[in-house]
């Protein structure tokens, strides 16, 4: 993992390897074959903190839009919703994450995959996802601030 790009959160080093595509919200895509595996990023999981449910609103083998919703995610900060991110199909889903969603907080390149999706639309390289993030960090750490003052 010496080639992954590093982006500081604070004193937290959040990890992007560069031998995938990233979407604007916080999901990494990997090829595998003709579908990508999709995942969350490291600063998607550091900003959810302890993910212990997940829950899809689609079927397997679904035809989904860009931004569309497609389930929730339960953490120790907040319940959020998942979107599509891009136009697709969802073609299947990784069932042992659904057993035990644990495995996000502690394998989210790997085992901790969320689903396989079917797109054709362009993917941000590690390089520019690397510059979405810090082009939005002050506002984020602005987020994070609000919250802890709830």
């Amino acid at each position: 993992m010496s080639d992954d790009l590093i982006f500081m959160m604070g004193n937290y080093e959040a990890r992007f390897p560069t031998d995938r595509g990233y979407a604007e919200n916080h999901l990494w895509l990997q090829q595998q074959g003709d579908v990508y595996r999709v995942g969350f990023t490291a600063y998607s999981v550091r900003l959810l903190q302890d993910v212990y449910f997940l829950d899809w609103t689609v079927d397997a083998d679904s035809d989904v839009k860009h931004k569309q919703e497609i389930g929730e995610v339960e953490s120790s900060k907040a319940l959020s919703s998942l979107y599509a991110p891009a136009d697709g199909r969802l073609v299947t889903f990784n069932d042992a994450v659904l057993d035990d969603p644990s495995v996000i907080n502690t394998d989210n390149y790997a085992a901790g995959w969320l689903y396989e999706f079917a797109t054709k639309a362009p993917l941000m390289s590690p390089d520019e996802y690397l510059q979405l993030l810090e082009g939005g960090w002050e506002a984020t750490q602005r987020m994070i601030k609000g919250q802890m003052n709830e």
